[in-house]
């Protein structure tokens, strides 16, 4: 009897201490649950941009904006709920894209006067964002514009495999990014250098067509500006500098301003800027074609007196049907070309005012 008692104590007090040790377990897993933060249903994005070019950030895609100010000291912080996806971040001059996704902790630190070169990420979420800046940069240093347009049409078929070669790798290696990224990368990779090699493709045929040393088309007796009618051998002796645009075309407008420094800068040198307009009409209201190209001269005029444009303005006396237009092979505007004192090619392609390149290119020629 004593032992029976002794087994349903030693019994009850065995099932009483498993019972406490559940329920303790138990609490304790509740506990650590209950501390547990929700999950964020917003992204957070801090940083600090060194020589700023403006008091704020702008954060967009073509549903979403969101402006986040700049502090004096280039620092700045914000929380934004998004859609998770490519985001492109604006300072007022450059941009860049990052990946967002509601619950990341991004920094972003950046060197606005390098910006591409500069920009890091870090925090939760921030490999993605990563990713996007080295990918731009890799890219941008495979696809340059001087050592493609310089090959034969045949050595740019060969680097444009090289470098699809180079890129596919680079995104293959990346196991950790959102898959979506490195999918998409992939995706647009033959369309993007198809479009690079159509254009570095049409600037080699160009160069081939009108190379270097090659006599200069000519044209005689366009109409000028300031009086009287002017020919390609009034300009013997002097580098010629070539701006081919027409008063309706935006670009050729954003390059006046350069066009004006450049001319400026080399004022009195041994070169003659030559604005040639193709105004054929285009853009105004007028009857009869005649009458489109009477009000197309007098809009040429107005906007050189308004504008104030320098150097030597003509008119092409058959807009784009001009002999010198046509073999030069100008489908497209702005166009700029440079001839030599002889009157022979130096390209058939030249920088834009706006193009460090050009000032180089007049500095290796002692203009």
């Amino acid at each position: 009897m004593i032992f029976k008692t002794f087994i349903l104590n030693a019994y009850f007090w065995i099932t009483k201490k498993y019972i406490m040790k559940q329920l303790l377990l138990l609490i304790s897993v509740l506990a650590i649950v209950s501390c547990q933060e929700e999950p964020k249903d917003y992204v957070t994005l801090s940083g600090k941009i060194t020589n700023k070019n403006s008091d704020s950030l702008v954060v967009v895609t073509r549903t979403f904006s969101k402006t986040i100010k700049v502090n004096d000291d280039g620092t700045f912080k914000d929380t934004l709920k998004v859609e998770t996806g490519i985001y492109n971040i604006f300072d007022g001059n450059e941009a860049t894209a990052l990946f967002l996704k509601n619950g990341f902790e991004i920094d972003l630190s950046v060197d606005a006067k390098e910006f591409d070169e500069t920009i890091k990420y870090s925090g939760l979420g921030s490999e993605h964002s990563t990713f996007l800046a080295e990918k731009a940069l890799l890219e941008e240093q495979l696809l340059d514009q001087d050592k493609l347009s310089s090959l034969s049409s045949e050595g740019l078929n060969t680097e444009i495999e090289n470098i699809k070669s180079e890129l596919a790798k680079f995104y293959s290696s990346k196991k950790d990014i959102d898959s979506t990224l490195t999918q998409s990368a992939h995706n647009d990779l033959e369309p993007m250098l198809n479009m690079y090699k159509r254009y570095f493709a049409g600037s080699i045929a160009l160069r081939e067509a009108l190379p270097k040393g090659m006599p200069s088309p000519t044209f005689v007796g366009y109409e000028n500006y300031k009086g009287g009618t002017t020919s390609l051998t009034d300009f013997k002796g002097k580098y010629v500098y070539f701006d081919i645009w027409a008063t309706w075309c935006g670009p050729c407008k954003v390059e006046i301003p350069f066009l004006k420094e450049v001319e400026k800068k080399y004022h009195g040198k041994n070169i003659e800027f030559v604005s040639i307009s193709v105004d054929d009409g285009r853009g105004y209201r007028a009857e009869t074609p005649e009458a489109a190209a009477i009000a197309a001269k007098e809009g040429w005029k107005n906007m050189i007196a308004d504008m104030e444009l320098g150097g030597v303005q003509l008119f092409s006396d058959k807009a784009w049907q001009s002999e010198f237009i046509q073999n030069y092979k100008i489908d497209g505007i702005p166009r700029f070309i440079l001839v030599d004192p002889n009157g022979n090619i130096v390209t058939a392609d030249a920088p834009r005012p706006s193009s460090d390149k050009l000032i180089e290119l007049f500095d290796e020629l002692k203009i």
